[in-house]
Order: structure tokens, then sequence, then C-alpha cells
């Protein structure tokens, strides 16, 4: 049974302050995460282009901040990238365990957040929890891009975005598609990487994706 989902808290939309920026990067650095920090969401794209491998096949998550910046569409359709979603994904069930087993170890994830906190903890919450073996574990390489807006004070701030923020806007999202509400099935935190360089962030100044 479809529910109306409840309205977005909108005091998580502001951008954080360059303060706040500087103090999650620089957290993240001393957790052996590459951080990038760029103006503009055009920036981020431009970047990622730069930064992805070109032999290696790439997984893009499902994530509203890699549709609407276009990063998506770079990896998915230009040719540029060996696409997992485009070649052996698209001929697989969705469901079946071989889907399901490329989407948790492809080569490369590339994916958003829905919270990061001044501290450098990065949470992800998810319905199915489908991409976030790739994030944990699973994938190679790690690239994460994140809007400024995502950055909050601390743990306790950053769940509540992701139930009073994201959760509402991504069911309204589903209920256009679908008919019906998303839910938090699971909820990952990345608190450190100990295998230096593996997984990359690239904050943008600009507000994207929820």
């Amino acid at each position: 049974m479809s529910t109306i989902p409840p309205e977005a808290d909108l005091t998580f939309a502001e951008p954080a302050s360059e303060a706040q920026i500087e103090a999650a990067a620089e957290a993240l650095k001393a957790h052996n995460l590459n951080v990038h920090v760029v103006d503009t969401v055009v920036d981020a794209r431009s970047l990622l282009g730069e930064l992805l491998p070109s032999e290696a096949e790439i997984f893009t998550a499902s994530s509203e901040t890699l549709r609407l910046s276009g990063i998506a569409e770079d990896i998915n359709e230009s040719g540029r990238f060996r696409s997992l979603r485009t070649t052996r994904l698209a001929e697989l069930d969705p469901m079946s365990i071989d889907a399901r087993r490329l989407g948790a170890s492809p080569d490369v994830v590339v994916g958003s957040v829905h919270a990061l906190t001044e501290d450098g903890q990065i949470v992800i919450a998810s319905a199915s929890g489908s991409q976030l073996s790739a994030y944990a574990a699973g994938a190679s390489e790690v690239f994460l891009v994140i809007g400024a807006q995502k950055i909050v004070a601390d743990l306790e701030t950053a769940f509540r975005r992701v139930e009073t923020y994201s959760l509402p806007l991504e069911s309204q999202r589903l209920m256009q598609v679908y008919g019906q509400p998303s839910v938090i099935g699971k909820i990952l935190i990345l608190r450190q990487e100990i295998f230096p360089g593996r997984t990359t962030v690239v904050i943008s100044r600009e507000p994207i994706g929820f």
C-alpha cells in the first residue's frame, strides 16, 4: 500500500560553510581517502572524466547526483568508459545472482552519499543495500561525488538528514515513477579506509542531489 511521503526538511538543502567543507576534507584525508574540492557540479563532472580509468569496468550506483550532474551519462553512454551497466549487466536479469555479484564487486564503483560529517564519517542509506557492498569492500576503486549541502556537524545530524530530507525526496521521486515510497533498509557508515587511495571523494561547493 502506497503512502504520501512527508515533506522534506529543507534546512538540509543549504550548502555547508567553507570552514565545514575544509574540516570534512581534512578529516577524510586523515582517514586515508583521496579528496578533491571543486566549485561547481560542472567541475566535478570534468574532474571525474579525468580521474576514472578508461580500461576498468565501471559500475554507476543508482544516484540522483550522478543523473543530474551528467556523470552517469558520461560513464554509461559516451563510449569513453567500460560501463558495466550497458554491457554485461544489460544482458542479465537484475534480480539474478549473477547481476548481484557483478554489482557487488566491480572494478570501479561511482556513486554518492547522503551525509558527510565534519569529522569525516560518510553515511549512505539504501532500500535494498545493493550498492553498499561495492562501497564497503567489493570494488577495487570507489569514487563518491558529494554536494556541499550534505556536510553536517556530526553523526546524529547525519542520520536526521537521511530520515527527514533524503528519504522524503527519494520517496517523492519513486511515487512519481512507481507509485510507492522508498524505505531505509540498510545504512552504511564509512569511517576509515585501510587501503590508502582506494576511495576518492569529490566535494562540490555547489549543491547536487539529495
